[in-house]
Parts: C-alpha cells; structure tokens; sequence
C-alpha cells in the first residue's frame, strides 16, 4: 500500500488544481507506478483523462465553479507546456458568467499545433499572447482569454463575462479597447464585438446581466442600475439591481435572487420587514425575481404591469 503521508501530501497539491494531479506530479510526490495502480484499483483516485488523475479533494464550495477549475486545469496539467486560453483561463481568472460546462483548452507556445488526449482542445493563436502564472502554469492574462472566450459564447454568457471583469476591476475602458483590437481578423468578431457595447460592469452578478437583457430585448431597458432608496429621514431603505422611473417620477425597482440567496429564517424575516415597511412608499414599487421568472416570462409581465400602473 502507498505511505499515507505520501498520500496526503500529493492530495495538498491536488488541493491547489481543482483536485487533480498529473502523472509527472505523482512521481515527483514520492510515488511509484505501482502505488499509483493501487489508488486507481481501491477507487481513492481516479483516471480523469489521459495523464491525469482525479484525487477526492474538492477545493470548491461551487460546484459548478468547480467543474469549470477542474476542466481549465485539466487542459494544464494534460498537456505540457500548454497555457490555458479562452473559458478555462477566464475561469482560472476567477470571472463569473461562464457556462456551467467549458471545456478544457489550451494553446502551445508558438503556435504550434498538436493534438491533445482525449476531451482537450488545442487551439492556434498567434504569437505574441500575453501570459501570466497563476498556481506556476501559464495562462492566457485577462484581456486575452476574453477575446478568446467571446467568440465562443453566446450573448448571455458573453456579456455576463464582459460585467463581472468590469465589476472586478479585471477590465476597464482601455482594456475594453484592447479586447476589441484583440478581435481584429478572427472568426466570430463581429458577434463578440457586439457585446463589448452592452457591457456595464455596475452588475454585481451574471443574473443582474441576464436581466438587464431580457429587460432591455423586451422594450424595458432600465434607467439605471444599483439605484439607492432612503426614507424621509436619509436611511436606506433598499438598493435596487435595476431600477426604472416612472413619468409622475416614482419608481419601480427590481432585486434579483439567486438560489442561495434571502434563505435563511434571519434573512427572510429581515426581507419581511424591509418590504412591508416599502409598501407604505408610494413613490416606489418594489419587485424581487429569480432566474426561472426570467426564463418564463413571468418577470417581463409583472414589471410591465408595474411600470404601467
């Protein structure tokens, strides 16, 4: 049986790549080829593709954080000298939006072509990329692995990206410009460039961008967004994701709720008296959705009517 201290200690530096160890990696630990067999036969690890294994450390609360980390470091550790692009260095980079499964992708140095195990992708891309080191792997630097990402993403998730760099401070004005030059020449830009004019980084979440845009597709772009509302006596009574004004000069104001989020007893009881206290202000309507009320249509109705009121 392998030593257990080995064990651990190689699972430490799994712990620091989404859970997953290459091959050099485990003998560089202290293993051998057949303390390796043994984990892979007892079911401790596990064969995640070709090269690489997957330990029980799961690092991530997320689990779809997670699977997007081990996918980007997946790619890593498959292919040596590879640096990760696109989604997989967009999540490396820790910027919300993506989708929930991306997929492994890397590039070689120099434009060199390859064809990776099975499940990576290794793509082109001419020389001269910026790259950084995060957990000692290179990684296509922020401004690059956007470009790279938007021409493979659909709207919702392109925009979502754009937002949440912006709202991390990953992005700003210039570096929006570079991302747009970035796009010069390569399949797919004119697409990608179409969301760089929708991105507004005041979003706090994916699901405020995704709002904003069925909102806006739907006739009803909001007037601003992270609106503060105060009482009589300056204290603040609520901060709307999105808000609009309506023409006799109130205003309707929309919260989004992810999953997790207003759950606990505290939180609801704290929401309960927040909103009851909002239901004697006249000059503001308040609307509180959820993804699925987006996805149903149920969310446009119900601010339509409000803002008709």
């Amino acid at each position: 049986m392998p030593d257990s201290r080995i064990v651990q200690r190689a699972e430490v530096l799994a712990g620091r790549q989404a859970g997953l160890l290459s091959y050099d990696q485990v003998l560089q630990e202290g293993l051998t080829r057949g303390d390796l067999r043994q984990l892979l036969v007892t079911g401790r690890w596990q064969r995640q593709t070709r090269g690489v294994y997957r330990t029980p450390v799961v690092p991530l609360d997320d689990r779809y954080d997670m699977a997007r980390h081990r996918m980007a470091w997946t790619g890593l550790l498959a292919v040596p000298g590879g640096v990760a692009t696109g989604m997989a260095a967009v999540a490396l980079h820790r910027i919300q939006g993506l989708p929930q499964r991306i997929p492994a992708e890397v590039c070689l140095p120099g434009g060199t072509s390859q064809r990776g195990p099975k499940g990576i992708r290794v793509r082109r891309y001419r020389s001269g990329m910026p790259v950084l080191e995060i957990g000692g792997f290179p990684v296509a630097d922020v401004t690059a692995a956007i470009a790279q990402a938007l021409r493979d993403l659909g709207r919702e998730h392109g925009v979502a990206i754009l937002d949440s760099a912006l709202h991390l401070g990953r992005l700003h004005a210039g570096t929006l410009r570079e991302v747009n030059d970035l796009l010069t020449g390569c399949p797919g830009a004119r697409k990608a460039r179409s969301y760089l004019v929708l991105a507004d980084g005041r979003a706090d979440s994916p699901l405020e961008t995704w709002a904003r845009l069925v909102f806006t597709d739907a006739g009803l772009p909001p007037t601003t967004l992270q609106k503060e509302f105060v009482d009589e006596r300056g204290r603040r009574i609520a901060k709307g994701d999105l808000a609009w004004r309506r023409s006799d000069g109130s205003w309707v104001s929309v919260e989004m709720d992810g999953q997790e989020v207003h759950s606990a007893p505290g939180a609801v009881f704290r929401d309960r008296r927040r909103q009851n206290h909002l239901m004697l202000d006249r000059g503001l309507t308040l609307l509180r959705f959820t993804g699925r009320d987006l996805r149903d249509g149920s969310a446009v109705a119900m601010l339509r009517q409000a803002l008709g009121a």
